[in-house]
Order: structure tokens, then C-alpha cells, then sequence
């Protein structure tokens, strides 16, 4: 009865929210109350069935276990769910921290036009998200792949109107990077796609030495396809094009700038991009197709994957260090997190490129990987929705016009501090034993395969202690020090700035909890995760390949958890210390320090611009295509198009018709002659043509 009802909540779970996606215009007729609510309840409903399928989890779940039926017989591709370890957790993940989000978008989003499109899209991106997450196959996958970045471009250009009124609410950036949001949303939809491009391109590489999308086929004839696929010197090249997919979809360097501007969407809508779908997509696609590279690099001999794995791993590293930096000194409460989530999925990137590299540490690396992805998800959520009710306190994105809110907003405080001390990176917080789950792994690759990943380490270590920084930073911003001016304008026009909505802090309040109390037993937690994979990942290869400890001439070597704990509150200090006395006590003044040191100044410009990376895009690539773009539309369309063709039609029919109109007589016997001899010329030159005359 239980295995029934887990296979049904496979399907139903993403299935329930396109339905109620689809259905929403229909409820909408019947008033926004019934509309609003029946959002929330699909939203519930799908995170229910997802639950469904913990109960498998006791069984030997094997990877790539699926439940499928025909779909496309001429290429034998099937469609099916898959039933492992890794999608139950996702898919709970997803669909749970979704729900949470849909609840605080009652509140947060009322009394905002177009919530019909709102709640249509959020379903639809919670369904293709799932989606995405029990597809059994590649091809299938890429059909939620796709309806995520469509949702995703929906959402985040939702204030598409671009007023400039609501330079405050609805825009993202400062300076000559502060974008409109219907800018924005266009700007994630196509550099999305470039990654989006390279995925399909891989996908059907594969196929074609492959002959199948399925997961479980591509594991089980691994050792066909893969040597094959190597020997044409096709193998690295369709694994980097695939890993470009998640690049873009995750905003990694060099695909990353889209993500910082995503923050011109709803706080509700950002939550959900970076906590629960969207960015989380290509951590989880990378983890579901590692066995598989990892098995054609470990058993079928291709070699070459060991730079496809090192790639992932320096990728993740670099962005993580390269988000931090900017997350530093970025000036909205949403965009320090919108680094932030930039910098964390780097490290996850980092854990799974590590993992691969191992002969003996897939396990651990997968276990890194999707437990940060886990306790990133809860943080992060709680995090951006307690900014999104500061915001709303406020009006206003600025963490320059917060400031003093602790006592406004005690509950709101109390459980963003929560969050940011599990971004932070403090035990005995979910993030402190995540992160430090991803430098375990990371040492014992150093190890294993020598000084490749030196660098992605020390990346990682300076990260944390950048991370711990900026946290702080952006709490004592919003909640310390004197009240800011805006407040007190606001105050003095009679809007009286206070706690949020129990509808809106519940959600974030149960988030930040949860990563307090899934920190607390973190390592039993972290070890039920390994043990899970490790057992479904037996019934693909020897069960000891997969955690036998390599040997080296000086014994078995362990990774020392005594330095990596060292590392990991070293970093911590490093950067929390500073941020406590500049931001929380307010003993240090930071720009003081600056006016005192040019070099400091110009660090903080070339962090604050993006390292000019934005710009660089926008000079070499985007002004230059917007450019041809507009001599296209004015030459090829109005002046060649519109003017000589469809102008030259017009012109010439009515040119036309003045002169045959002087042939209506208004007499019918003179008119049917003239029809008579048109048509006696007219067969004559068939004729003619024909040869018969």
C-alpha cells in the first residue's frame, strides 16, 4: 500500500501544480480569494505526495529505479519518473520550501494587479521544477528544464511596467547598472539559454553513441558508449557542453550576471529562484548525472574526464570567492543575498566536481553536494523572506534607508540572525557541518589526485571567512545602529514601520528553525545521508570501490577532521570578528578607514562593479547586438519590409485599380464582353504555353 502510494506521488507531485497552474484562470473567475487559496493548496498538495515517497526510502532503492511507460516509439524513449534516493530528497526539498514561500506570498503579494499571472507562473514553476527533478530521462527533463527558465523570465520581469516611480520597490542596481525589471527578466531568459544551448547539444551527442536519454540505459551501457564516444574525441567536449547547462542555470562564472539582477522580481519569487528551483536545478542535474561520468572515468577508462570533474570543481570554487567579494559591498539587502546564493552553489559545484575526481569518494562527494544543497535551501529561504518583510517595512531595497529595526521587528531580527548565523557558517548551525562537509571532501581529493584542487581549497576557506563578513554585515545594516532617515520619514508621513504579518514571518520562522535543529544532529544527518547514497549507489558498482579509503605509502589516509574544524571556525572568526565591530557595535568607521586608503577605495569600486564583468558583457556583447538589432528593425523591417514591400503593395493595387476602374462602364453588356475577351486571351496564352497552338 505505502510502495503504491509513493510510485503515485512520483507523478502526482509535479503534476498537481501544472493543473493548478492551468486552473487558475478558471478560479480567478470565481473571485481572488478562492484563486489565491486554491494557488496555495495545489502548492500543498504537490509538497504532500512528495512526502509520499519517504516511505521508499526504506526500501533498496537502487539509482536510476523507474517507473515509465511509452512515449516515443520511433526512438524508443520512454516517459517515466525515477524513484532514488536523490530525487525523494529533492523533490521534498523543493516542494515543501515552495509551500512555505506560496504561504508568505498571501500576505506579501496583496493588493499587487496581475496576481492571476503571479500565481499561474509560481505553480508552473514549482511543477516544472519538480518535474525536472523525477524525470527518468534526458529528453524529458529538459521539458522542465525549459519551464523553469520560461517562469523564471515571467517572474522576475513581473513588475514588467517598469515604472520609474518604483525606482525603490521594483528596480535592481545603482549607478549605470540599475535595470528595470522587464531588463532583468530578459537578461536571465537569454543568458540562460546560452547554457540551455550547450545542454541540448550534449544531450543529443550522447544519444547518438548512445541510442538512449534514459539514465538507467546510459548507466547500464556505459561501458558501450563512453569508450566509443572517447575514441572520437567526443566524450570531454559533450561532458563540458553538458556541464554549461547547469552553469547557466545555476549562474556560475562565467554565465553568473544574470542572477544579481533577478533580485528586480518580488522577494517571493526570488526565494523561490534561489531556495527552491531555478539555480538549485543544475546542482541537481550535475549530482544525477555524476555516476554515471563518474563510472565511464572510474571503470570504462575515459581519463579525460578527470579535467571535466577538475573543471566543475575550480568553476565552483572561483564563483564562490568571486560572489563573496562582491556580496561584500553590494548595497541591497536582496542582492548581498543574491551573491551570496551565487557564492553557496559554487561550493556545491566544488563538492561534486571533487567527489568525481576520487576513485573511492563519489559517495562523499555526492553526500557534500546535496547536503548543502539541503541546508542552503532552508537558510536562504528564511533569509530572503525576512528581507522581503523588511522591505515591505520600509519600501525600500536599500540597506542604507534600514537600520534600528531590531526593535521594530524583534521576531523578524530573531530569525533572520537564525538563518545568517547557518550562512555564516556557525556551529552548531546546518551550514556550519554543510560547509564544512564540502572542505572534507575537497581535502581528501587533494590526497587522492594530488595538488589539482590546492587552489579550489584555499578558495573555499577564504570564501567562508568572506561569507561570515558580509552576513554580519547585512544584519547590522538592516537591524543595528540609529533608525535612517527613510524611517523616520516614514514616521513622520503616519506609515508606522512594525513587525511583519504572522502569515508572512511564520514561513521564514519554521525555515530558520528547522536549520537550527537539523544543525544540531548535523553529522548523524550528514552520515544518513551517505549511507543512503552509498547503499543505492552498490547496485551500479562494487560496493567497495565506492568508500574504501585509498592507501598511500604512510597508511590509510583519513581527512583530518581536526584541521578542516580548525579551518572552518579560523574563517569564521577571521570574518565575523571585523563585521561585529564595524556593523553591529559600530566601534570602527568603515568609511573612515576607506578615506584613509586609495587602494582600499579602488578594491571596493572594482568589488562594487562587479569586477566590470557586467560591464564588459554589455560593451562587447549586448550594446552591439542591441545595436544591429535596431538597424534591422529600421532598415530590413521598416525601410525594406514595410516601405518597399508592403508600401509598394499598397501603392501599386490602388494604383492599379484607378486604372481598370475607367474600364466600368456601369453598362453589363459592354462588362460582360470585356470578361468575355479577358478570358479568350487569357486561354489563348494557355495555349500557347501548352503547345497546342
Amino acid at each position: 500500500m505505502l510502495e503504491s502510494i509513493g510510485y503515485a506521488g512520483a507523478w502526482l507531485c509535479w503534476i498537481i501544480p501544472m493543473v493548478g497552474a492551468a486552473l487558475t484562470p478558471a478560479f480567478a473567475k470565481l473571485g481572488p480569494r478562492i484563486r489565491d487559496y486554491a494557488a496555495v493548496l495545489s502548492s500543498f498538495l504537490a509538497a504532500v505526495f512528495a512526502s509520499f515517497m519517504v516511505s521508499l526510502l526504506r526500501e533498496d532503492l537502487r539509482f536510476f529505479k523507474s517507473v515509465s511507460f511509452g512515449w516515443i516509439p520511433l526512438l524508443g524513449v520512454r516517459m517515466g519518473v525515477i524513484l532514488d534516493p536523490l530525487s525523494i530528497i529533492m523533490a521534498n526539498v523543493v516542494a515543501w520550501i515552495s509551500f512555505f514561500i506560496m504561504v508568505y506570498s498571501l500576505k506579501y503579494m496583496h493588493g499587487e494587479p496581475g496576481l492571476t499571472r503571479y500565481w499561474f507562473f509560481m505553480n508552473f514553476f514549482i511543477g516544472s521544477m519538480l518535474l525536472l527533478v523525477m524525470a527518468d530521462n534526458l529528453l524529458l527533463m529538459f521539458f522542465g528544464w525549459e519551464g523553469v527558465g520560461v517562469c523564471s523570465y515571467a517572474l522576475i520581469g513581473f513588475w514588467y511596467r517598469d515604472a520609474k516611480e518604483d525606482w525603490l520597490k521594483c528596480w535592481v542596481g545603482e549607478e549605470d547598472e540599475a535595470y528595470p525589471p522587464s531588463h532583468a527578466g530578459m537578461k536571465a531568459f537569454i543568458t540562460t539559454r546560452i547554457g540551455d544551448v550547450c545542454l541540448l547539444a550534449s544531450i543529443f551527442i550522447i544519444y547518438a553513441y548512445a541510442r538512449t536519454f534514459s539514465y538507467s540505459g546510459l548507466l547500464s551501457r556505459v561501458g558501450e558508449w563512453a569508450p566509443v564516444l572517447s575514441s572520437a574525441g567526443l566524450l570531454l567536449p559533450a561532458a563540458i557542453l553538458f556541464f554549461m547547462g547547469p552553469v547557466g542555470k545555476s549562474a556560475q562564472f562565467p554565465l553568473h550576471e544574470w542572477l544579481p539582477d533577478a533580485m528586480a522580481g518580488p522577494t517571493s519569487v526570488s526565494a523561490l529562484i534561489h531556495a527552491a528551483t531555478m539555480v538549485k536545478a543544475g546542482v541537481y542535474l550535475i549530482a544525477r548525472v555524476l555516476p554515471i561520468f563518474w563510472l565511464a572515468y572510474v571503470e570504462a577508462g575515459a581519463i579525460e574526464l578527470s579535467a571535466f570533474f577538475t573543471t566543475i570543481a575550480w568553476i565552483g570554487a572561483f564563483t564562490a570567492f568571486l560572489a563573496a567579494t562582491q556580496a561584500m559591498v553590494a548595497r541591497e539587502i536582496k542582492k548581498v543575498l543574491a551573491y551570496s546564493t551565487v557564492s553557496q552553489i559554487g561550493y556545491m559545484f566544488l563538492a561534486l566536481g571533487a567527489g568525481g575526481l576520487m576513485v573511492h569518494g563519489v559517495v562523499e562527494g555526492l553526500t557534500a553536494g546535496m547536503f548543502h544543497l539541503m541546508s542552503h535551501a532552508l537558510f536562504k529561504a528564511a533569509l530572503f523572506l525576512a528581507a522581503g518583510a523588511v522591505i515591505h517595512a520600509v519600501e525600500s531595497r536599500f540597506m542604507y534607508h534600514m537600520g534600528g529595526l531590531k526593535k521594530y521587528m524583534p521576531i523578524t531580527y530573531a530569525m533572520m540572525l537564525l538563518a545568517a548565523f547557518s550562512l555564516a557558517g556557525v556551529p552548531p548551525f546546518s551550514g556550519f557541518w554543510s560547509k564544512e562537509a564540502v572542505l572534507t571532501v575537497t581535502w581528501r581529493a587533494i590526497w587522492e589526485r594530488g595538488p589539482a584542487l590546492i587552489g579550489p581549497f584555499v578558495l573555499a576557506v577564504v570564501t567562508a571567512a568572506l561569507t561570515a563578513f558580509y552576513t554580519l554585515r547585512a544584519v547590522g545594516l538592516a537591524f543595528h545602529g540609529e533608525k535612517s532617515h527613510r524611517v523616520i520619514e516614514l514616521e513622520t508621513e503616519g506609515h508606522k514601520v512594525k513587525e511583519a504579518s504572522p502569515i508572512m514571518y511564520v514561513p521564514y520562522a519554521i525555515l530558520a528553525v528547522a536549520s537550527l535543529c537539523i544543525g544540531l544532529v548535523g553529522w548523524i544527518f550528514e552520515e544518513q545521508i551517505k549511507k543512503t547514497f552509498e547503499e543505492a549507489l552498490s547496485s551500479i558498482s562494487p560496493h567497495e570501490i565506492l568508500h574504501t579509503p585509498v592507501a598511500h605509502s604512510g597508511g590509510e589516509v583519513v581527512a583530518p577532521q581536526l584541521i578542516i574544524l580548525s579551518l572552518s571556525l579560523l574563517a569564521l572568526v577571521v570574518g565575523a570578528v571585523p563585521a561585529y565591530f564595524i556593523y553591529i557595535v559600530r566601534k570602527v568607521d568603515p568609511s573612515a578607514i576607506s578615506a584613509r586608503s586609495p587602494a582600499l577605495r579602488a578594491i571596493h569600486r572594482f568589488f562594487f562593479k562587479r569586477w566590470y564583468i557586467n560591464k564588459f558583457y554589455y560593451k562587447v556583447f549586448a550594446y552591439p547586438m542591441m545595436a544591429a538589432c535596431r538597424g534591422l528593425y529600421k532598415w530590413a523591417e521598416l525601410e525594406g519590409f514595410d516601405k518597399t514591400i508592403i508600401s509598394g503593395l499598397a501603392s501599386g493595387t490602388v494604383g492599379l485599380a484607378s486604372r481598370f476602374r475607367k474600364i466600368q462602364t456601369g453598362f453589363l453588356n459592354y462588362n460582360i464582353i470585356g470578361i468575355l475577351v479577358g478570358l479568350l486571351v487569357v486561354a489563348l496564352i494557355l495555349l500557347r504555353l501548352g503547345g497546342l497552338l
